[in-house]
């Protein structure tokens, strides 16, 4: 496979070192790296064409990268990916990088079809990303042996680290995980959209720390302690866009095993956050939006088929947060 990302022994000398030594992790590297910390999905910005908008997104990149935490992952879920075509996720990539990527390692999505995610895999390697994250592919249910050549697939067309999601119509049983691990070296991580106690030990207890485990539930706050006693050592924190200092020493506490510092925050804060979060559909990324508003920083809209917060839960989100600001 031709790769126009140079080995780190020939890294270009007009790159800044500080850039090259984030961006040309290996996978290994780039495993340690992420697992030792929080990881945050940035929201993307929208103008009020619901356009990128670039100012506001660097600007919140920014911020997101001044704090300890371990990877950003552009154009994710809560970066309404989803939403986006092809071009604009490359984009958002290459903002996040340009801005972020000389502190922290940014990881790309690769979606949709194998043909697609290997186009987006290729194009994030191009653009400088850390890694990638492969999110289900579209729409269709999948037999394991077919997710495996998937997955298969994708790894074999990138030098980066990639970490595979199991949820939806890609839920990968503990035998797949071992092997789509033996079969591609590349392969540095299982993000976690299900939960399922049996299927994570199975899992763990399988393929053990030949790969990092990352907590991908909608605030997965709620279940990082008990995850973390079956290998799941980091988490995607979407209160970290928001909430940034909160979620790192919610996190902190979670490591520390803190059962105290850990309930009391859920309880004044998490578990109130999630009961206005699940009254609609789609509410996980529009309330992390309404929640940067809420502190100031004006997340602004959702692209549709997402809907935004009514002004009512809007107030009671931001009397929410003024109770731990």
């Amino acid at each position: 496979m031709s790769t126009d990302v140079l080995p780190s022994d020939t890294a270009d000398p007009s790159e800044p070192e500080d850039l090259i030594s984030v961006t040309l992790l290996p996978p290994d590297a780039l495993a340690d790296r992420l697992k030792s910390g929080l990881l945050s999905f940035p929201v993307t910005h929208f103008d009020a064409d619901l356009r990128v908008d670039e100012a506001r997104y660097r600007e919140h990149l920014a911020w997101q990268s001044s704090f300890d935490v371990a990877g950003l992952f552009a154009a994710g879920g809560t970066g309404e990916g989803f939403s986006m075509t092809s071009e604009e996720i490359d984009r958002v990539v290459r903002i996040a990088v340009e801005e972020a990527g000389s502190s922290v390692p940014v990881l790309a999505p690769a979606t949709g079809s194998t043909a697609q995610a290997i186009a987006q895999a290729q194009a994030a390697q191009e653009a400088g990303a850390s890694g990638l994250l492969l999110f289900p592919p579209y729409l269709t249910e999948a037999s394991q042996a077919g997710l495996v050549e998937h997955i298969g697939a994708v790894c074999r067309a990138t030098d980066l680290g990639v970490i595979v999601y199991s949820r939806a119509n890609a839920i990968l049983a503990d035998v797949t995980v071992a092997e789509v691990a033996d079969r591609n070296p590349n392969l540095i991580g299982l993000k976690d959209g299900i939960g399922d106690i049996e299927q994570m030990t199975r899992t763990y207890a399988k393929v053990g720390d030949r790969l990092i485990y990352v907590g991908g539930l909608p605030t997965a706050e709620t279940f990082a302690l008990p995850l973390l006693q079956l290998g799941v050592s980091t988490y995607s924190s979407a209160l970290y866009n928001f909430l940034p200092e909160f979620a790192l020493r919610f996190y902190a506490a979670v490591r520390a095993q803190d059962r105290v510092a850990v309930y009391s925050m859920l309880n004044d804060f998490v578990l109130p956050y999630i009961d206005i979060r699940d009254r609609t559909k789609g509410y996980a990324v529009s309330i992390v939006k309404a929640g940067l508003t809420a502190v100031g920083r004006d997340g602004g809209r959702v692209r549709p088929p997402l809907t935004d917060l009514t002004e009512a839960e809007r107030a009671e989100l931001s009397a929410l947060v003024g109770k731990i600001s």
